[in-house]
């Protein structure tokens, strides 16, 4: 199997609900996060094979195949193609494993993989509106659980034993450290500003400064009545994309490109659909197991903050170093727009890596259903 490696990663903001990028069609958003990544990389739109791109509500300005209609809007030749997966929240952290498979198989040579949501415009939960997706079958295998992802943060949360401060207090860390890095300008070099008739976005929006354990003690929890998850510890309603440029090393050394990272490895779990937002546990496992390297050999962590309980349950299985986990904030702070947060997380992740010289780092991201993704990246020094 051939090497693969990701040789740029761009990202948009991440816009809050009904903020500055509230009044972009997604697809618009796609293109001109596309045509940034060609920009950066001074690459030809024409080399590449196919475009995988992720996003969850595929309804509305979702629908009839993102990916695609991304590429014929970014005014690249129409003979390239494109796609749209969903695996949940892991929709282009998907994406991008399946780019990998294709150049590494042999079939592709340059693919581009990443995502998007546009959650002010398609609302969570929208394709469920008019259906009933989970049938009687799957429904009356578990009892009638509704797979409501709250209630399996509250299960969670009971499970280990975190009450409603503990919960909070990982929250407020959230808030601090993307502030702090927002501050250092760590995130800079990978956002690519987006223009829009109400003026420029050019930073995420999501961060509360000055959050504190006694403000959020004001929030009602919002899936039991004792319950102890709410608005606060709980990933934001957001928008934004991002896209990654894979290819093999040699592609790359032709093209006059220096790699950012080396894919190591990727795994996909199934977990229990009930509890549902525990996979990342043995998808970590599973990872680490397929790269033959260590937990205490990775620098960093990025493990989706769904909700404040989930990467607090895969720190206390795991046994990691609690400062390598999301040290530049997650998804409580910076937001999760869905389709578009596994390439946001990689994108954040890989410019870390560079930034800071980390030899390994490992996302993973849990998905409703019961599944996850991880994946292993090496920086190419």
């Amino acid at each position: 199997m051939r090497e693969v490696v990701i040789v740029e990663a761009v990202r948009t903001p991440v816009g809050k609900r009904n903020g500055g990028l509230a009044g972009v069609h997604p697809v618009d958003l796609s293109a001109h996060v596309l045509n940034a990544l060609v920009e950066r990389s001074g690459v030809n739109p024409e080399i590449i094979d196919d475009v995988v791109w992720g996003c969850v509500s595929q309804v509305g300005d979702q629908s009839s195949n993102v990916g695609r209609y991304s590429v014929l809007a970014a005014g690249w030749p129409e003979s390239i193609p494109g796609v749209t997966i969903n695996r949940a929240c892991g929709s282009s952290q998907q994406a991008l494993d399946f780019a990998v498979q294709a150049v590494m198989s042999g079939q592709q040579d340059v693919v581009v993989a990443g995502g998007v949501e546009v959650m002010s415009r398609v609302p969570l939960g929208a394709a469920r509106s008019t259906g009933a997706p989970y049938g009687p079958k799957a429904l009356g295998r578990y009892e009638g659980f509704a797979f409501n992802q709250g209630i399996s943060a509250e299960k969670i949360a009971q499970k280990w034993g975190y009450d409603r401060t503990a919960v909070d207090e990982f929250s407020v860390l959230s808030h601090e450290r993307a502030a702090i890095a927002q501050d250092a300008g760590a995130f800079e070099s990978q956002i690519v500003a987006v223009e829009t008739e109400d003026g420029v976005v050019t930073a995420d929006e999501g961060i509360r400064r000055g959050s504190t354990v006694e403000k959020l003690a004001n929030l009602k929890p919002a899936f039991a009545e004792d319950g102890v998850i709410h608005a606060g510890n709980s990933s934001q309603i957001s928008d934004g994309a991002a896209a990654l440029l894979v290819m093999t090393p040699e592609r790359a050394k032709e093209l006059g490109l220096k790699p950012l990272v080396r894919y190591t490895a990727g795994a996909v779990v199934g977990d229990d659909p009930v509890l549902m937002l525990t996979g990342p546990i043995p998808a970590t496992a599973k990872v680490l197991a397929k790269a033959g390297v260590k937990l205490s050999e990775v620098g960093v962590f990025e493990v989706n903050e769904a909700f404040a309980p989930v990467p607090m349950a895969w720190l206390a299985e795991t046994g990691a170093d609690p400062a390598l986990l999301n040290p530049l904030g997650g998804a409580i702070a910076l937001g999760h727009p869905l389709g578009g947060s596994g390439a946001v997380l990689m994108t954040r992740m890989i410019n870390h890596m560079r930034d800071n010289g980390i030899r390994y780092g490992l996302q993973t991201m849990c998905e409703g259903g019961g599944t996850a993704n991880a994946t292993l990246v090496e920086l190419v020094s």
